[in-house]
């Protein structure tokens, strides 16, 4: 069983993850003359419609295409070397340290506490018309899952299946998808935590987001 206290302290000792950029495809490359220690931000707007800050550009058959940043972050470093140089796809041109995000450490936590139940192909998911009525009725961590269980519906190309759930018992604690939207093969569907570690888990979450600082 994880310590989920120790997982918390853990992500607290080291609170960020780092971005390595690279180049999209082959190209000639020029940077935005941005310097390790500055901050860079994401796509910015109510739909990201803004693009993040600019990082480099890439030149192909006198075609520019910007690089910009995806994430919020501070540069860590560049590999300022590569400057006018013509470098293959895949190339690595700077490392972005990004702090995590309250939902980000949410999210980290319970991928390693939660027996996660994965789509097994792309295709759009429902819940059972039982389990949805509990759902709305209550939440999700009123319905209780069981190896076998008849859990979902699988709908892919006019076709639709029941999907039984597979894994230990306990309460769905997460719902990682939509109605309507196509999940790909192997993304999580729900997030089981088994009864006794409810309380702990749900401890935990809540330090998260009461002390947890975002920079």
């Amino acid at each position: 069983m994880i310590n989920i206290s120790e997982l918390l302290e853990e992500i607290k000792a080291s609170p960020y993850r780092e971005i390595t950029v690279k180049t999209p495809h082959t190209g000639r490359v020029t940077f935005a003359g941005l310097q390790p220690g500055q901050e860079v931000l994401g796509p910015q707007g109510q739909w990201k419609e803004r693009p993040g800050t600019l990082l480099a550009t890439l030149e192909r058959e006198r075609n520019p295409k910007p690089i910009c940043a995806t994430e919020k972050g501070i540069i860590d470093s560049i590999h300022s070397d590569l400057e006018g140089q013509y470098v293959e796809a895949g190339t690595p041109l700077m490392v972005i340290r990004h702090m995590l995000t309250k939902d980000e450490v949410e999210y980290l936590i319970l991928k390693k506490t939660l027996h996660l139940f994965l789509a097994p192909e792309r295709a759009k998911y429902y819940f059972t018309p039982e389990v949805d009525k509990k759902i709305r009725a209550a939440d999700a961590h009123s319905v209780v899952v069981r190896d076998g269980m008849e859990l979902m519906i699988m709908s892919r190309m006019k076709r639709e299946v029941p999907l039984h759930y597979s894994g230990p018992e306990g309460v769905i604690y997460a719902v990682y998808f939509k109605y309507n939207e196509n999940i790909d093969a192997g993304a999580p569907l729900i997030g089981v935590c088994p009864q006794d570690q409810l309380p702990a888990i749900q401890d935990v979450i809540m330090r998260v987001r009461t002390e947890w600082t975002e920079k």
